[in-house]
């Protein structure tokens, strides 16, 4: 029988910065989802990408002295590797700069042209940079971007505009017809109520006051604009193109769900549907909002200092880690939120505690009173009869959740049935039963269903903590990790041999990961500072003549000897070699440096300083260094002859 297909995308990732946690939530959740649908047997294409087009880079590659095609070169690698760093399995990654891409987008724009749908015009009012996006009067907030809440910009250009408006009650219709077509129900509400039923204003889809863009390939002076060209990749990365289906497009559109950010439904929900009316192409099935994860209470921004990433996070919590955090943290509807502390506690409490001390028990008493042998269960009490239901209800309340969308729920769902295990094993005290010799079958039937129940956990867990299910797969030794296993309790074979009770997750000492958190921040805003102070410009010092530099007789010094001065923290005694002579300086870089990083290096003294005594000891001269709070000695090539004259 032939699979049911699932076609399902992210947003494609606009290309100007490094992606925070934030952003890595999206990508997460549809792997999930992706990977749930391919257990229940679907036939799944997931596509992801990048929007790589727009002033906002062409600006901040101009900035950088490169080409923009070098610039999203770069951050789509770096999008792309933390992508795969999250362990996430789409099948294509499509990009707006793909060759196939602009070439279908072009033969878009002129069917839309030539229909009578996109017509030239010339545009005056309100632009958000950021936003990529002109924005009515009548939209604006206290006069800002109402979606990024930034200054806009005044604008007037020569511009291309899509009939929006003559398709507004044809998608009215559309979504009073298909009322699942936009989730959560509250987007809906919001998209009708503020935006279609008020009246739609016509779109502008082409640019002329900047170059890096699709060419209107009849009209060279133009570029197409961000709504035709970003959202068309949905279908040109299945192949289309307005000649021409192609395969991919022919099986898998339109897309059972597109799982995108609440900041951009307006986008999916009203200019997407009506460019593929347009286009006379079918409408996708669903668009799902997802909402924001916050940092403490506050939005992710650079500006705030308050941006977390998700190879950062990795780095201290593992990649599961990660995943299991931002998947079990966001709600269905509402924003979510991350902080350092939140991460420590649901890691110990949901990881380290509720699931891997639950594999670990469970493994280990396997391997202590049955030789490692997964036994056979005996009669069954009502004990286990409860946990028995407890898996079932978890499995049908799992699988509602995730058809919904409600994936923290889901997962809810399972860290509650492994709960329920762990209060089994202290219900049915298995070293107490152990003690009893003719308690041994009841031993085998508890250990049973604690290895089973554990395994549904994993089967249930693999969408979520891919990497995570497969360690206890091997730990349990079974290979029936398909979602047909656990339609019924009991499929785990007994007579096989469990693997070694290794820990999944080690226990974060909380206390000791936020002291060093801490002390990272502070290193960070100690050198954002410094940065910021050395793009100040100093107070301007008196002016001299060049006799007044010449009067310094600077010359190089080899390090040979280095200790610090008794009783003076900051202060080192160093003994340096000018080639003629030996020399002793007292110098305030103690805080900085070690003596052995000093000795050997040749450094630049100040001859003809008048000798001085500090700390009870004698200087003859000064090494230059640059910096207040950072000081960093001025280190000579090694080339350069002990005594040779700096000018």
């Amino acid at each position: 029988m032939e699979k049911q297909k699932f076609y399902l995308t992210t947003a494609i990732a606009y290309a100007s910065r490094k992606p925070h946690i934030g952003n890595t939530y999206e990508i997460i959740m549809t792997d999930a989802v992706a990977r749930y649908k391919r257990q229940r047997g679907y036939d799944v294409f997931f596509m992801t990408g990048t929007d790589e087009h727009g002033q906002k880079i062409e600006d901040l590659a101009k900035a950088e002295g490169i080409s923009p095609q070098n610039y999203v070169d770069n951050v789509a690698g770096d999008i792309r590797r933390i992508w795969d760093r999250m362990n996430t399995t789409y099948d294509h990654f499509i990009r707006t700069t793909d060759c196939h891409h602009k070439k279908a987008v072009q033969h878009i724009f002129k069917k839309l042209y030539d229909k009578g749908d996109i017509y030239k015009n010339e545009y005056e009012g309100w632009y958000c940079i950021p936003c990529e996006s002109f924005v009515p009067e009548s939209q604006l907030k206290d006069g800002k971007c109402p979606d990024c809440g930034r200054e806009v910009t005044r604008t007037k250009e020569e511009t291309y505009y899509f009939r929006m408006s003559k398709y507004a009650n044809r998608l009215i219709k559309y979504i009073e017809d298909n009322p699942d077509f936009i989730q959560p129900e509250s987007r809906k509400k919001e998209m009708l109520n503020n935006f279609l039923l008020p009246g739609l204003q016509d779109l502008c889809v082409s640019r002329t006051s900047f170059k890096w863009g699709v060419p209107v390939d009849f009209d060279p002076n133009h570029v197409v604009y961000v709504w035709v060209d970003a959202l068309s990749n949905y279908i040109t990365g299945l192949g289309y193109d307005v000649n021409e289906q192609g395969e991919l497009y022919s099986k898998y559109w339109p897309a059972d769900v597109h799982i995108i950010g609440k900041d951009i439904i307006r986008f999916h929900t009203i200019y997407w549907p009506i460019i593929l009316m347009a286009l006379d192409l079918p409408l996708p099935k669903k668009v799902f909002g997802h909402p924001w994860l916050l940092s403490g209470m506050d939005k992710m921004s650079k500006s705030r200092g308050n941006v977390m990433y998700a190879d950062d996070l990795a780095d201290m919590f593992g990649v599961d880690g990660v995943r299991h955090y931002v998947l079990a943290e966001m709600p269905y509807a509402s924003d979510g939120t991350i902080t350092y502390e939140n991460m420590v506690k649901r890691f110990n409490t949901d990881l380290a505690n509720n699931l891997g001390n639950l594999v670990n028990r469970t493994v280990a008493m396997t391997k202590k009173y049955f030789d490692g042998v997964i036994p056979t269960p005996g009669e069954e009490t009502e004990l286990d009869a409860d946990l028995k239901a407890t898996c079932m209800t978890a499995i049908e309340k799992f699988k509602e959740n995730m058809d919904t969308y409600h994936i923290a729920d889901a997962e809810a769902e399972v860290f509650e049935m492994l709960r329920r295990a762990n209060k089994y094993i202290d219900e049915t005290t298995p070293w107490a039963l152990a003690k009893d010799p003719e308690k041994k079958e009841r031993l085998g039937t508890v250990l049973y269903n604690l290895t089973e129940c554990i395994r549904i956990g994993a089967v249930l867990l693999t969408p979520f903590l891919p990497e995570t299910a497969e360690k206890i797969f091997a730990q349990i030794n079974t290979d029936k990790t398909d979602y047909a296993s656990i339609e019924a309790f009991g499929t785990l074979e007994s007579g096989k041999t469990v693997g070694e009770a290794t820990m999944l997750f080690a226990r974060i000492d909380e206390a000791a990961f936020m002291k060093a958190i801490a002390e990272k921040e502070e290193a960070q805003r100690k050198a954002k500072e410094a940065e910021e102070k050395a793009k100040e410009k100093p107070e301007p010092m008196p002016q001299v003549d060049i006799s007044a530099f010449a009067a310094l007789e600077l010359r190089c010094a080899k390090v040979i000897a280095a200790e610090p001065v008794p009783k003076a923290k900051k202060l080192l005694k160093l003994q340096v070699d000018l080639g003629y002579e030996q020399r002793q300086v007292v110098s305030g870089i103690a805080k900085f440096y070690k003596p052995e990083d000093l000795i050997g290096k040749k450094v630049v003294l100040i001859c003809n300083l008048k000798p001085a005594v500090l700390c009870g000891v004698e200087s003859n001269g000064m090494i230059l260094a640059s910096g207040e709070e950072d000081v960093k000695v001025v280190f000579l090539d090694e080339s350069v002859r002990p005594g040779e004259r700096i000018r």
